[in-house]
């Protein structure tokens, strides 16, 4: 990366995270432009100074600036942060990439696999844009939008392919309520980031059952577990996944009323439609799509994951939720911990 810190961004996205994380970038000192999508969004920014679309009741910093074209947000930028929806992740990139700077280093925010390829976003940023990606982190761990806008201690991971791309940004996101955590475990960052949000689903299945807290402690441990498998089937380190971006970020999105995946899932164990919940959703609940793309990636792999095919056939078959749960708990007896 070409900066010992950034200080010309431009942030892709003004949803809550986006807003939040450019909000964060411009109190810490940097130029920031946001580019927004949505008219009225812009217009909040520009006009008052708050999105009151995704981020309500947050005072923008005034050296945010929304912009409404790829080619004014980066303009002699010096870093991209990406905070947009993984099923959008590839077109957005196909439509900026004739406005990147020749050295720009890119970041993303965004926790998905890509259905049709199974892709991690750093796969799909290479394959949009070949060596030019290189350069390339992500961002994940246990940090919602709202209270890291409100800033209340939050403590994440961002991850590059090397430990000194890592430091860089690490250094430019880091202050005094939001520790910044470094780490050159690209894939297993993005995978454990991206696979909470299926766990999350279904941890809120079973609130929604009413199945208590012994089901949701067993089922973030067993989910940790399948996570943990498909991240060292793909190569990464095993240790990542006791991390932040691996159990913190778990344990946030299973618990917590805050969690848009466990909301759907809660709201299925209650005998919703998926496609009644998510229709009336405002911001995107990643770990729907994600759902299917781990499913089809485990069994690419090989890898046993009992909780993550339950839940495909619950989201994608019309499986009852209390048939999937009943399943899950008659399967074959394992050995817990496998060496």
């Amino acid at each position: 990366m070409n900066k010992e810190k950034f200080s010309r961004i431009a942030v892709i996205g003004a949803g809550s995270w986006g807003t939040a994380l450019g909000n964060l970038l411009a109190d810490n000192g940097k130029k920031v432009d946001l580019w927004v999508r949505e008219k009225e969004v812009f217009q909040q920014i520009n006009e008052q100074g708050i999105n009151r679309t995704f981020l309500p009741d947050v005072k923008l910093s005034p050296s945010l600036k929304p912009v409404a074209s790829f080619e004014e947000a980066l303009f002699e930028k010096e870093l991209a942060v990406l905070a947009i929806p993984s099923h959008v992740f590839r077109k957005v990139l196909t439509d900026l990439k004739p406005y990147l700077p020749s050295r720009i280093s890119l970041m993303a925010a965004t926790k998905g696999i890509e259905n049709e390829s199974l892709m991690l976003m750093s796969q799909v940023a290479e394959d949009v844009l070949g060596k030019r990606s290189l350069e390339f982190g992500c961002l994940a761990g246990p940090s919602f939008a709202s209270e890291v806008s409100r800033k209340l201690p939050t403590a994440v991971s961002i991850a590059c392919r090397n430990m000194d791309d890592a430091e860089k940004l690490q250094k430019a996101f880091n202050r005094d309520f939001f520790r910044v955590y470094a780490s050159d475990d690209l894939l297993g960052v993005q995978l454990g980031g991206a696979m909470k949000n299926v766990i999350a689903i279904a941890a809120g299945v079973c609130d929604g059952l009413g199945f208590g807290y012994n089901a949701r402690a067993a089922l973030i441990t067993r989910g940790l577990a399948e996570i943990t498998r498909l991240g060292v089937s793909a190569g990464s380190n095993a240790h990542t996944f006791s991390g932040l971006a691996g159990l913190g970020d778990l344990v946030l999105t299973c618990t917590s009323d805050l969690s848009r995946n466990r909301t759907v899932g809660f709201r299925i164990g209650k005998g919703e439609i998926l496609e009644d919940i998510t229709g009336g959703m405002k911001m995107v609940a990643e770990g729907v799509r994600t759902t299917k793309s781990a499913y089809q990636l485990g069994k690419r792999k090989g890898v046993v994951m009992p909780i993550t095919n339950e839940m495909y056939r619950i989201l994608y078959e019309g499986k009852r939720p209390g048939d999937a749960a009943r399943e899950l708990m008659l399967r074959d007896l394992k050995v817990e911990l496998e060496h």
